[in-house]
């Protein structure tokens, strides 16, 4: 998969992306994502698994996650996806970036473009996206993107020990 942009180029995850994964979450700003300081020691693994996900293109079967790099430079700053969440039985945007590149758009540009994909790609009729009540950047892109709040309620991710407040959004 292939996505361009103004700026941004997003494409399928591959072999050796998990060196600027593992450089994004080093300041500890991806931890609430579950990509911490260790994230050196199994993102290997990772990648592996995300490229039999990536093959199978089903995104109704776990996660689908893609790359964002920077088109001018070919860095890699992010990345957007899809994830299933199995008690919902609804097909959720996931995206992340690294610190550095926040604040730049880059997210809501990635974002936008992937959903567009996404709708003429698989059959699906609607995507959510589930975005902690403390995460307010997160969220604000959310609403730039077009999703509407549906509601704020607590909720355990299936990676969390304990309930959070999320916010619920649809698209």
């Amino acid at each position: 998969m292939r996505i361009e942009t103004e700026r941004l180029i997003i494409r399928s995850i591959q072999q050796g992306d998990e060196i600027a994964y593992a450089e994004m979450a080093r300041d500890g700003s991806l931890s609430e994502i579950g990509f911490d300081e260790d994230l050196h020691e199994w993102m290997g693994d990772w990648i592996k698994e995300a490229l039999e996900l990536t093959k199978r293109d089903d995104p109704r079967a776990d996660y689908i996650p893609c790359t964002i790099l920077l088109k001018s430079t070919g860095e890699i700053i992010g990345n957007v996806g899809c994830t299933f969440f199995e008690d919902m039985k609804k097909v959720g945007i996931c995206y992340l970036a690294g610190s550095s590149f926040r604040r730049a758009g880059y997210v809501t540009e990635a974002a936008k473009a992937y959903i567009s994909y996404f709708f003429e790609h698989y059959h699906e009729s609607e995507i959510i996206a589930l975005i902690l009540d403390s995460n307010s950047a997160s969220w604000r892109t959310a609403e730039k993107i077009g999703f509407e709040l549906s509601e704020i309620k607590m909720y355990k991710d299936a990676c969390e020990e304990k309930e959070n407040l999320y916010r619920f959004y649809t698209l």
